[in-house]
């Protein structure tokens, strides 16, 4: 979407590095909206992102929180982090005890289900000045950063390699864990993208892979893609341009090829079947962004 995010306080200069993603803000802002504005049952209940980015109180009349132009972008965004939510409950109760978010933002899990997170060692990984703006946000509204939860920062921009930062940070290459990565294909290259995957199947067994990835504007419906030429016009004018787009066949063909014992698509229409069937107000993801889930 294209408007900018406002970073809550004033910032230095020198903090200036130090505010999270643009892409990070919006979509705490649309989980928190999807509480303020979509009726119950809400798919998730989660402001404490709103709280993290502290945006002002004008937040809402930003141009990329408009309720009827975001919803099907909101749907997307609280759908797939209730089934990677459900995906991690359902591991855990297996006896997996690790969890890694790839790109974490401001992604509250830990805050928000002490009940699940007390029993994992959870990784947030992220570049390292939005990563220390994270941490002096959590301290400051009282969450602290405690042992189970280990953040990762990662310079990218310099060669910093996530996965040795990742064992260095305590992760235990031997044992099963859940990774999640939302949100974070459709700005790699496809080379990239494969790469990543590489070196996901190299998990423990029992390991198990969320991914969120963008469909082609052409396997997308008309009004869909009207949708996604302006998501795409503000990621470029953000200087997060949209890189990679897959069909599913070629996302799990790409897994499959990477050494992933197991691949299924997860698409749009099973997350709406499981998270709003039912509803009267019509809301539902079909932003033509759909999962696939791995499994080493």
């Amino acid at each position: 979407m294209a408007d900018e995010p406002t970073t809550g306080p004033d910032h230095s200069a020198a903090e200036a590095a130090e505010v999270p993603d643009s892409t990070a803000v919006r979509t705490a802002l649309w989980r928190a909206l999807h509480v303020r504005v979509d009726p119950p049952p809400h798919v998730l209940e989660d402001e404490i992102g709103l709280r993290l980015a502290d945006p002002g109180d004008d937040w809402r009349d930003r141009g990329d929180m408009d309720p009827a132009a975001t919803r099907w972008f909101r749907a997307s965004i609280v759908a797939r982090a209730r089934f990677i939510e459900d995906l991690v409950v359902e591991r855990t109760d297996r006896g997996v005890g690790q969890y890694v978010v790839l790109g974490a933002g401001l992604d509250s899990f830990a805050q928000r289900r002490p009940d699940i997170a007390s029993r994992l060692r959870i990784f947030e990984v992220d570049r390292p000045g939005p990563q220390a703006w994270k941490r002096r946000r959590l301290t400051e509204l009282g969450f602290g950063v405690p042992d189970r939860l280990r953040l990762v920062p990662v310079d990218f921009e310099a060669g910093g390699s996530w996965w040795d930062e990742l064992e260095a940070a305590g992760f235990d290459a031997d044992r099963p864990a859940v990774v999640a990565s939302t949100g974070v294909t459709l700005y790699l290259t496809k080379e990239a993208n494969a790469a990543t995957l590489r070196r996901l199947a190299t998990l423990a067994p029992g390991s198990t892979l969320a991914m969120t990835f963008q469909l082609p504007p052409d396997l997308l419906d008309e009004d869909k893609r009207a949708g996604l030429r302006v998501a795409q016009r503000g990621a470029q004018a953000s200087g997060t341009p949209f890189l990679s787009f897959f069909a599913p066949s070629e996302m799990l063909a790409l897994a499959r090829d990477a050494g992933f014992k197991d691949a299924r698509h997860v698409s749009a229409a099973v997350l709406d079947e499981r998270y709003f069937a039912g509803r009267t107000d019509g809301l539902g993801t079909s932003s033509g962004e759909e999962l696939l889930v791995a499994t080493v």
